[in-house]
C-alpha cells in the first residue's frame, strides 16, 4: 500500500522528502521510531497499534491511531505530555497557574504587545494515556454522574471496544456468521455495561448497521478522518491550539464527532505529580496540589 500510494502522495507534497519502508513495523525496535516527531498508525489491528504506541512512548514520541469501518471511524492521540500556547486578549483577572482538569493545567502566562493591543500567551500542559489503558478506562466522571449525558454517548464506543476485543481473541474481524454475530453482540453488550451506559442506547439497528460496514472503506469518511488527524498533528508540531484529548469517534451517518477523554482512574495521581513538578499550585477534585 505504501509503495502504491507513494507517487500520488509525493505529487501532492513535492517539497517533502518521502521515504517508503516496505517492512513489518511490528518487528522494529523502539529506536526505529525515535527519528520521527509523530507516528500515525492507520487501519491496523488493536494489538499492532498498542505495540507501536508502547514503542513510541519508550522514545518519548507522539502517537496517533486512526481507522474506519464504512461510515464509522476513530482517531486516538497519545502525546504523553504536551505543552501548547494559546493567544488571547488580556483579561481583567490575572490567569492563575492551576489545574483545569485531571489532565490539563495552566503552567505559564505572559503578556505581549501586538499591533498596539495587549495579548496574553497562555501555556497549557496536557497529559495523556497510552491506547491500551485508554481502551479499558471509564468515561469521565461528568458523564457517569449525569444520566442525560450518558444517554448521549455514542454506542460506537462500545462497538469499537468490542471489535478490538474480538480481534485480540481471534486475530480477525467478525464475519457475518451466526457464531460471530452472537459473540460480537455479547462483547458489545459487556462493553456497554462496563461504561455504565443505558442499555436502550445499544440498539439492534445500530449493531446491525455497524456489523454490515466492518472492514469497508468509504473514501469521503477516510478523507475526513485523515484530515482531522493531520490537522491535529500539525497543531501539535507548531505547539498551538488545544490537541485531541484523546479519542474522537466519527459517525458519518449521524454527522456526529464526539471526543472523549479516557484515562484510568488512578491517572489523577500521576497528573498531580506532573503538575506539582511544574510548580503549579491549585486544586483537583478532592486533591490538593502542592509544589
Amino acid at each position: 500500500r505504501a509503495q502504491a500510494g507513494a507517487p500520488i502522495i509525493q505529487d501532492y507534497n513535492p517539497r517533502v522528502a518521502l521515504t517508503v519502508l516496505p517492512l513489518d513495523v511490528r518487528a522494529q525496535s523502539q529506536s526505529f521510531f525515535a527519528p520521527f516527531d509523530l507516528t500515525f498508525a492507520c487501519d491496523l489491528d488493536f494489538a499492532t497499534m498498542s505495540l507501536i504506541n508502547a514503542k513510541t512512548r519508550l522514545v518519548n514520541r507522539a502517537f496517533y491511531a486512526a481507522g474506519t469501518h464504512g461510515l464509522y471511524g476513530f482517531a486516538f492521540a497519545d502525546l504523553i505530555s504536551h505543552d501548547y500556547i494559546l493567544k488571547r486578549t488580556v483579561a481583567n483577572i490575572p490567569t492563575a497557574l492551576v489545574p483545569e482538569s485531571a489532565t490539563r493545567a495552566v503552567v505559564a502566562a505572559t503578556t505581549v504587545k501586538e499591533g498596539g493591543a495587549n495579548l496574553e500567551l497562555v501555556t497549557k500542559r496536557e497529559l495523556y494515556s497510552p491506547l491500551v489503558l485508554a481502551n479499558s478506562s471509564p468515561l469521565p466522571a461528568r458523564y457517569t454522574a449525569n444520566r442525560r449525558l450518558l444517554r448521549k454517548v455514542t454506542p460506537l464506543l462500545s462497538c469499537l471496544r468490542a471489535v478490538w476485543d474480538f480481534e485480540r481473541s481471534l486475530a480477525r474481524l467478525p464475519s457475518h456468521s451466526q457464531a460471530d454475530l452472537e459473540l460480537f453482540t455479547r462483547l458489545a453488550t459487556e462493553k456497554h455495561k462496563e461504561l455504565q451506559l443505558p442499555m436502550e442506547t445499544l440498539t439492534a439497528e445500530f449493531l446491525r448497521d455497524f456489523m454490515q460496514q466492518l472492514g469497508a472503506e468509504i473514501a469521503p469518511l477516510t478523507s475526513l478522518v485523515g484530515a482531522k488527524v493531520a490537522e491535529d498533528g500539525v497543531n501539535v508540531l507548531s505547539g498551538k491550539e488545544q490537541p485531541l484529548q484523546n479519542l474522537a469517534l466519527f459517525d458519518g451517518g449521524a454527522s456526529d464527532f464526539p471526543v472523549y477523554a479516557l484515562h484510568p482512574e488512578f491517572e489523577a495521581a500521576l497528573v498531580v505529580g506532573e503538575v506539582a513538578a511544574a510548580g503549579v499550585v491549585g486544586e483537583l477534585p478532592g486533591v490538593v496540589v502542592v509544589p
